[in-house]
């Protein structure tokens, strides 16, 4: 399994930690994605390699917007 952190702006709450981390395993092949709020960060479980793309839609989808 590999584990990706990735910047993610305009999360400021607990509403935001589970929107977020809801879009993200809804994507095939992300088993976990654990928000870190003051961080500002997302750790992303993928049990197989997951585009960039798609993990910016979801995020973008959300409301929210992927930096890295």
């Amino acid at each position: 399994m590999q584990i990706k952190t990735l910047k993610v702006k305009g999360m400021t709450c607990n509403h935001c930690k589970h929107a977020v981390e809801t879009a993200l395993v809804e994507l095939d092949g992300i088993a976990k994605a654990t928000v870190h709020l003051e961080k500002g960060e997302v750790a992303v479980e993928m049990t197989e390699q997951i585009s960039y793309e798609s993990i910016r839609v979801a995020i973008d989808d959300a409301g929210y917007e992927l930096v890295s």
